[in-house]
């Protein structure tokens, strides 16, 4: 069994997948889009350019988008994307640049359980919560 996060945008997955991808120090290991897809006819014209289907590999972890249908797309809510990051420094950097253009929800700070700990929602709208676990 795999686990995997499927998320959707609002026509701007290639710019989200790229930023998670410099910043989670991952990699775009798959890209569709809407134009090239079996789907192109669903769409409208100008959405050709747009992803229908992104892959981003995080660590072990799979990440998949793409951008909904503009009268299909809904913003998310109810959860948050948990990264566990165990280097101070690398927690630091990744939450600052995914604070850019978006929302602190949490600030970066020392917890009972753990060295850093904070939470953002990022400019695309998805909500993510930082972790990096005091040494045992």
């Amino acid at each position: 069994m795999t686990a995997c996060f499927g998320l959707s945008f609002d026509g701007n997955c290639e710019a989200a997948f790229e930023l998670y991808a410099r910043t989670l120090n991952g990699k775009l290991v798959y890209l569709l889009r809407w134009g090239d897809s079996p789907m192109a006819k669903d769409a409208p014209p100008e959405w050709a350019g747009k992803i229908f289907h992104a892959r981003l590999t995080i660590g072990g972890i799979d990440l998949t988008g793409a951008d909904t249908l503009p009268d299909k797309y809904e913003a998310p809510r109810g959860f948050s994307i948990l990264i566990g990051i165990p280097d101070p420094d690398e927690v630091e950097r990744a939450f600052h640049a995914l604070a850019e253009g978006g929302t602190v929800t949490m600030p970066l700070q020392e917890t009972f359980w753990a060295k850093r700990f904070g939470a953002v929602t990022d400019r695309y709208g998805l909500p993510w919560t930082i972790n990096c676990e005091q040494a045992p």
